[in-house]
């Protein structure tokens, strides 16, 4: 019996076809296996390819470990988290029902979540698809407020946390700002305006009428799914591995679990529109268009560019330790994907190496030369009273936004910042009074009998977070 298991295994992670019509020449196997050379141990995660053309898949095959501590492998029907891959799913719920007019990307958001704050300016649906809604990013919010980033969120927990936000990143429409707290809004909205989970709503209208079986919101993390890949980042130095599986119910800007196998077929219905129709396919690309005339790049959970000569549509993906990508290729109906359970993958790489090798001649620009990235020059400046008097920076300062409480305390020439769960970090000059360290720039207020009153803070997606001095006197 446990031969037969081993030898199931071993042929399941051999190349799988629909069809057979498309399937790869035999001179190129050999080059996209060296594409995942690295991942081809059985010890170790890895990823999941496919190649998609005219229909069928052409080539699909698994390297590395679904879990290593099962050793069972990575095979083209291993369900995979795929991240933000997930937001074309959500775009295209939103879509769905635009077309069938149960909603219009016009609507105010606060039609469906009154919860959120009235900003003086109406938030569209349109707006969140896009990501030109100035929603301060839910993740963001959860490391400025010194949270956990694994700690079991609901969509719930989003929406508390964006409706305690006073202020947006920018009017809307204004500007681009990636949100994964529009992604999630329009989560909700699906919910309010068909009185289904986005789970239910997408395995009626997307999943099942396409036959992707092994496919779903996973919205229960507690929710056993056969065969799926846990996901792992590498130890430092050490050369083992670390589980990282988050351990979140957040649905919307991610949490579509998935296969090589299935997302063949969602792939395919760029072509043929059998769900949604035509109608349905060109509002998809739809490019985002800021209110000064601006086109973006940013379609419905999609990125419609060009690589290498030819028009692509594609969108990544990262959560935990899963890294994922579809791109596609509509002029020559070819699309490559790979699913990823290590944190460290490079999926844009890896996919346009693929590319690179399937369509070769067929593209009209040379590939880029690959060069490594440049090296951050360290910021060693440290702060002195010419930049800004230390002394009055000094203090305990709240923010409602987060809920959470930051303290500065200045030493001679060193000012650091206690933040929550006991971060402590060391500021550095950004500008006349702006100090900045961890990725979070500080901008302080001028002076009130002797003391800035408060500081505005940025993080990343997070622009102009409140927090006040609350000293104890």
């Amino acid at each position: 019996m446990v031969a037969r298991l081993v030898i199931a295994a071993i042929a399941v992670a051999a190349p799988s076809f629909a069809g057979g019509q498309s399937a790869l020449p035999d001179s190129l196997i050999p080059r996209v296996d060296a594409v995942f050379a690295r991942y081809a141990r059985p010890d170790a995660p890895g990823c999941a390819v496919g190649v998609y053309q005219n229909g069928d898949i052409a080539y699909a095959k698994g390297y590395g470990s679904a879990n290593i501590e099962y050793g069972v492998p990575i095979t083209p029907q291993t369900p995979f988290i795929s991240g933000s891959i997930a937001k074309q799913f959500t775009a295209a719920a939103i879509a769905l029902l635009a077309e069938q007019g149960r909603l219009s990307l016009d609507d105010d958001v606060r039609t469906y979540i009154p919860e959120l704050p009235d900003y003086g300016t109406p938030i569209t649906v349109g707006h969140l698809v896009h990501h030109t809604s100035g929603l301060r990013d839910f993740w963001a919010l959860v490391g400025a407020a010194g949270m956990r980033y694994d700690d079991t969120y609901t969509v719930g927990d989003v929406i508390r946390l964006a409706a305690r936000q006073k202020r947006l990143n920018f009017p809307p429409g204004t500007e681009y700002n990636y949100s994964n707290t529009g992604y999630v809004a329009m989560g909700v909205i699906v919910q309010r305006v068909t009185g289904k989970s986005l789970r239910e709503f997408a395995d009626e209208q997307i999943f099942k009428p396409l036959g992707m079986t092994s496919t779903h919101y996973h919205d229960d993390h507690t929710m056993p799914v056969p065969g799926r890949a846990a996901a792992y980042s590498p130890v430092p130095d050490d050369g083992g591995w670390r589980i990282n599986i988050w351990n979140n119910d957040i649905v919307g800007q991610g949490g579509v679990m998935t296969t090589i196998e299935d997302l063949q077929k969602w792939d395919e219905n760029f072509y043929t529109g059998k769900v949604g129709g035509a109608g349905f396919l060109k509002r998809q690309l739809q490019q985002g268009r800021l209110a000064n005339g601006t086109v973006l790049s940013y379609a419905f959970g999609l990125t419609v560019g060009e690589y290498r000569g030819l028009p692509v549509v594609e969108h990544t993906g990262s959560t935990g330790g899963y890294r994922t990508i579809i791109t596609r290729f509509p002029s020559v109906h070819t699309s490559v994907v790979a699913l990823c359970n290590v944190s460290d993958a490079n999926t844009s790489m890896l996919s346009r190496r693929v590319a690179d090798v399937v369509l070769g001649a067929r593209f009209t620009k040379p590939a880029a030369a690959r060069t490594p990235p440049p090296t951050a020059a360290s910021d060693t400046t440290r702060p002195t009273s010419s930049a800004v008097r230390l002394a009055s920076l000094a203090g305990r300062y709240y923010s409602e936004e987060l809920d959470a409480t930051y303290e500065v305390a200045v030493r001679g020439q060193t000012v650091t910042v206690h933040r929550p769960r006991g971060e402590v970090d060391t500021l550095r000059v950004a500008g006349a009074r702006s100090l900045r360290a961890g990725g979070m720039t500080y901008h302080f207020e001028p002076d009130v009998n002797g003391a800035a009153p408060g500081f505005a803070l940025d993080l990343g997606r997070v622009r102009g977070v409140a927090f006040v001095r609350r000293d104890e006197r």
